[in-house]
């Protein structure tokens, strides 16, 4: 474990080198919420050891890698989906299709370059898109995207591990259009006996489709147990 730290505000908080390992999760800051390291690479190997632990990377261009463990953590238990009125009729039509891993770099950028409320810039950097789709290449990240008229109007990607599944991001060019992957992302989790859905950060768009809070203690429980499970 590094000996070294960044001395914030907030707290004390661990520098990462290329040999040193994450702390404990309780030594995550309050304040900002969730703050538990800063450094390291963007390695698969790197990016594996943070979420087998419940870790995981934000941050700006102009930011050095910056890893969050937040408490609580929003997540989505696949039998608790909520599934509005409209969005049911929209299901129902037959103007789209949904394909898995066909354009896995095409949704990041896409997620990129979404402006989003309250954020100026993205994280999603280069090295975030080169990372993860080192982290695809291994079949370890995924992408679910909506086709309409044969063009990407939306999608989303994230990462499996056992039977834990961590969204990351969404972006939608047409109305639902990354509802209707979101959709059927957790009707094949629910296939495959994925017990929980990571979503980090609480968010009104999620807890509409029945997402909850959960503290971090129960989290890392649920999770010590499901990213061991093999298919």
């Amino acid at each position: 474990m590094s000996n070294y730290y960044y001395q914030l505000p907030g707290g004390r908080v661990t520098a990462l080198d290329a040999h040193s390992h994450f702390p404990p999760l309780d030594a995550a800051l309050i304040e900002p919420n969730g703050l538990i390291a800063i450094g390291g690479e963007l390695s698969p190997e790197r990016l594996l050891e943070a979420y087998r632990r419940g870790i995981f990377p934000w941050f700006s261009a102009d930011e050095p890698v910056m890893w969050w463990s937040p408490n609580p953590r929003m997540v989505l238990f696949p039998d608790e989906l909520k599934i509005s009125h409209s969005l049911a009729k929209t299901l129902k039509k037959n103007n789209y299709e949904v394909r898995f891993n066909t354009a896995f770099r095409e949704v990041m950028q896409a997620c990129a370059e979404t402006a989003r409320l309250g954020q100026d810039g993205t994280w999603i950097t280069p090295d975030i898109i080169n990372g993860y789709e080192a982290l695809h290449n291994m079949g370890y990240a995924i992408s679910v995207e909506t086709w309409i008229n044969g063009e990407l109007a939306g999608g989303l990607y994230g990462v499996t591990l056992g039977k834990m599944f961590y969204g990351e991001s969404m972006f939608h060019r047409k109305t639902d259009a990354s509802k209707i992957a979101f959709v059927h992302l957790v009707n094949y989790l629910k296939a495959q006996d994925f017990r929980m859905i990571d979503c980090q950060m609480k968010t009104t768009h999620l807890a509409s489709l029945g997402a909850r809070e959960i503290s971090r203690d129960d989290f890392s429980q649920r999770l010590s147990r499901l990213v061991n499970v093999s298919s």
